[in-house]
């Protein structure tokens, strides 16, 4: 397994409201608007998973397989070109303010690893940054 993790990105929001949130994939609603139409389509959700497809990478499906509340939602692929895991940290920083960190645990092919390290990397980053820009309901 290949650990690939974002940088910690810092939210103006509360651990829990930021927790209470991300643990809720319906939520999701919020930041439809800022996924790139040209990556990413039949982009679907519900409480306990999210499915899209990824050009070129197809489609893939996680599903939340663990609340840790109120610092981490692990998620795990029920459909994934490769086997992968997500979770997404929070901490506190202040009562108003926490931090963040998104890490994708990937089995990739070792054949395949020169190809898709970087390209993954900056996908986590990208959606590092588009959870810490999301205004979270406190």
């Amino acid at each position: 397994m290949s650990k690939y993790e974002s940088s910690i990105k810092q939210i103006p929001y509360s651990q829990e409201a930021v927790y209470r949130n991300i643990s809720d994939l319906n939520n999701l609603e919020k930041v439809r608007d800022r996924i790139p139409a040209d990556k990413v389509n039949d982009f679907k959700f519900d409480s306990d998973s999210i499915s899209i497809n990824v050009s070129p990478v197809g489609d893939v499906k996680l599903n939340i397989v663990e609340r840790e509340e109120p610092k981490c939602v692990k998620f795990e692929a029920a459909k994934s070109p490769v086997p992968l895991k997500v979770w997404i940290q929070v901490l506190p920083v202040t009562e108003t303010s926490s931090k963040m960190k998104v890490t994708i645990d990937a089995d990739i092919p070792f054949m395949l690893k020169g190809m898709v390290s970087g390209p993954l990397q900056d996908a986590l980053e990208k959606v590092a940054d588009a959870l810490a820009m999301i205004r979270y309901e406190e």
